[in-house]
């Protein structure tokens, strides 16, 4: 089951750079950042409430989010929900016959993620969490 909204995507030229509004400015904790190899990209959670906001900065070019960048420039990229059964979530989408682009969950900054394509959601892609037990501070 879906239980809240886990984060809100945001590609960004700079993380470092971006940090001065997100964290400088409107005081956003960072709650952790990392570099996600797969998706080639550098990543930041910071707080807001209980929910987060997701500062992505591709690292190279040819990834979906170096190529979202190119021809969006920055901005909003995705919405992630909360679960507590990522896979059960996937397999629900499966059988409701939504387009996807993750068919099997993976290791993401969030936890373990996947995405629906933005085609079985009006144009917004979305990400599905399943957020590890412990919390995590910086």
């Amino acid at each position: 089951m879906l239980t809240r909204i886990h984060h809100v995507g945001i590609v960004v030229r700079s993380i470092d750079e971006a940090y001065a509004f997100y964290r400088d400015t409107l005081g956003l904790p960072v709650a952790k950042a990392d570099i996600i190899q797969d998706q080639g990209v550098k990543a930041a959670l910071l707080t807001i409430g209980a929910s987060e906001i997701e500062l992505l900065e591709p690292l190279a070019a040819g990834t979906g989010v170096a190529r979202f960048l190119e021809q969006r420039g920055e901005g909003l990229h995705h919405l992630c929900f909360a679960t507590d059964d990522v896979y059960r979530e996937l397999t629900a989408a499966r059988a409701r016959g939504l387009d996807l682009i993750d068919h099997q969950p993976r290791q993401g900054l969030a936890g373990l993620v996947c995405f629906l394509h933005p085609r079985a959601s009006h144009g917004v892609l979305i990400e599905y969490a399943q957020p590890p037990l412990q919390t995590y501070t910086c």
